[in-house]
């Protein structure tokens, strides 16, 4: 587990999968997620069970404030999705908090590439070291669904 400084963050980040409450994530990010609007709980729950997870929380109460999921191969490549931080705990500096953990924790297990997509938060990423892609032409995706 990685914790922040309490006494100047105000919250601690976590890895642990127990911590996480899966009914919270999900209300977070089907209801107030652009990306993951109208999501299932069964959806959610299986998203979160095949991946690294992170969480926020309050110290004193325990309650999450925050989560980012990670799809990683622990080797070569990895890809934060899923990053939500609660209404009500915005402009604490927990998002950046999040991705630079995710960073700090996979880069000594040789990840080369960690990729992350956003409509409208480039720079809270970018203090983290994320810029665009230098050839986006090499990258190709195929719609599911």
């Amino acid at each position: 587990m990685t914790d922040t400084d309490l006494s100047e963050q105000r919250y601690e980040i976590s890895h642990d999968p127990s911590r996480l409450d899966h009914a919270r994530i999900h209300h977070w990010l089907s209801t107030d997620a652009y990306w993951a609007l109208g999501r299932t709980r069964e959806h959610q729950d299986r998203a979160i069970a095949g991946s690294l997870n992170f969480g926020a929380y309050d110290p004193e109460s325990g309650e999450q404030l925050a989560y980012a999921r990670v799809v990683t191969d622990h080797a070569t490549f990895a890809w934060i999705c899923d990053v939500y931080v609660d209404r009500s705990a915005r402009g604490l500096g927990i998002g950046i908090r999040l991705v630079t953990t995710v960073r700090d924790l996979l880069a000594p297990t040789g990840v080369r590439r960690l990729l992350l997509a956003t409509d409208d938060a480039h720079g809270v990423y970018a203090k983290a070291g994320f810029r665009p892609l230098e050839t986006p032409a090499k990258w190709m995706c195929l719609q599911l669904g």
